[in-house]
């Protein structure tokens, strides 16, 4: 498999107490946190990638643009959808969103960029 436009993942899940804002540090209120709505849209990303990567590569996160537009309680079931719409060399850039069964919960853009995981990680400082 190559790295190319249109590749997906979807994810469902049930907000749980530690998705809400006020567990994630967010806010003060018991509804799905920004927060932990964007890595669940990152976790979408990776994974509509997985399988086209080269064995060594992986791909860091370098940009995102979300609108969190409906709150979403406990007990909601959300599924999150990201699709890779643009490949530039190793920058991919992913349209994703966020619905329950009644609305459009955010949405947004996520861009990564593939690296080679032991190279990058050979770069970190400590």
């Amino acid at each position: 498999m190559t790295l190319a436009p249109g590749l997906h993942a979807q994810l469902l899940i049930m907000v749980e107490t530690e998705d809400t804002a006020v567990k994630v540090g967010s806010g003060d209120v018991p509804v799905l946190g920004t927060p932990r709505l964007l890595a669940l849209a990152e976790q979408a990303t990776v994974q509509a990638v997985a399988d086209a990567l080269a064995p060594g590569e992986t791909s860091v996160g370098t940009r995102v643009a979300l609108e969190h537009l409906a709150a979403s309680p406990v007990g909601t079931h959300i599924e999150i959808s990201a699709e890779l719409t643009e490949v530039n060399g190793r920058r991919l850039v992913f349209a994703f969103t966020a619905r329950d069964r009644h609305t459009t919960v955010a949405t947004g853009t996520i861009e990564r960029v593939v690296v080679d995981r032991e190279r990058f990680l050979s770069r970190l400082t400590r």
